[in-house]
């Protein structure tokens, strides 16, 4: 493995989601797929990589620098043990790391031990429209940030089919809205806004099909002032052509204008007194997943291995999003706002 060479990446997983991975490993310069492995066969054939079911004999005949684990959260620390005993150094995990606040700590140690590194693949912090937000609070484009709103509206949660198509297993989350997809906003709000210092929930289930919760309220505190919401409910839609490439919509509002992020993935600011907005990001033209941020995400850790360019979302860091959410479920079990502790 070399900047001039590239690295060989290896795939466990290939279901739904990981059509994303494949389809982005293979567009780089710089890495190289050398196996996908997967519990079914057929769907790791089907990725027209060299195909395996036994993780441990893909990474021994195959000597990957990188693996990158696609698979649900049962299955990661499992995953992650096996390529530690084959000696690997660099892990991507998918989100949410491990089945909870424990399990990932354990895994992040015995990682550090090994002298291996783990980065959670948490992408929605590299969808262009967050990167462009970030660079308009950072330039102070809206003053003074007080408020943010995100209405997460995928519309894809009704009905005893809800998530069969797709990704059946969320069915049986017990913990569902949370800890499968509000994590991407607990992570986006702290990219954006710093770590809250305080959070309230009120969570419930409405589709009586699902075994967690899909629908609810999580108020952030974060430093300075501002306050952050993330009103969820997969039950309901929003304005846009493709409802799974923001999922929803939000405001930044501040001391001296507003930031609007659209279904489309356009990305408006209006200032205090103007009727007007100005475009800082044009609509969305990606057809695959989210603005093309898995794309972004590993070319981001390829970089990373090969440049020694700084990593964001590795597993220590992320461990902070796993104490945030232990404390909104917490929250919303206790019905009361609590201090997040370190």
């Amino acid at each position: 493995m070399s900047a001039s060479t590239g690295i060989r990446v290896a795939c466990v997983g290939a279901g739904y989601f990981s059509q994303f991975h494949y389809g982005s490993w293979a567009r780089m310069d710089r890495a190289t797929p050398v196996g996908a492995c997967d519990h079914d066969a057929a769907k790791a054939g089907a990725t027209g990589l060299p195909a395996y079911t036994d993780p441990a004999r893909m990474i021994a005949e195959q000597s990957p620098d990188l693996l990158d684990i696609i698979l649900p959260p049962a299955a990661h620390a499992d995953t992650i043990r096996t390529a530690l005993a084959h000696g690997i150094k660099w892990i991507i995990c998918q989100k949410p790391f491990c089945i909870d606040l424990d399990e990932a700590r354990a895994i992040t140690a015995e990682a550090e031990a090994a002298g291996a590194t783990i980065i959670v693949h948490e992408n929605f912090r590299f969808q262009p429209w967050y990167r462009t937000i970030r660079e308009a609070l950072d330039r102070g484009d809206i003053g003074q940030t007080l408020q943010v709103t995100f209405r997460m509206r995928p519309g894809d949660g009704q009905g005893p089919e809800a998530y069969l198509a797709r990704q059946p297993y969320f069915q049986k989350m017990e913990r569902f809205l949370v800890h499968e997809t509000a994590v991407h906003w607990v992570d986006t709000f702290r990219y954006l806004l710093g770590d809250p210092v305080s959070v309230y929930a009120d969570l419930r289930r409405i589709n009586p099909h699902i075994a967690g919760e899909d629908a609810g309220y999580i108020l952030f505190d974060h430093p300075n002032g501002a306050r952050a919401l993330y009103d969820g409910n997969r039950h309901l839609d929003h304005n846009a052509d493709n409802l799974r490439r923001t999922m929803g919509e939000a405001l930044f509002e501040g001391t001296e204008g507003t930031i609007t992020l659209h279904g489309s993935g356009a990305v408006e600011l209006r200032r205090f007194g103007s009727d007007t907005a100005k475009t800082l990001l044009p609509p969305d033209d990606w057809d695959g997943f989210g603005g093309d941020c898995v794309h972004a995400l590993q070319t981001h850790v390829v970089a990373g291995i090969l440049d020694g360019a700084p990593l964001e979302n590795l597993a220590r860091d992320y461990l902070t999003v796993e104490r945030i959410e232990a404390a909104i479920y917490d929250s919303a079990s206790r019905g009361c706002k609590l201090a997040l502790q370190e």
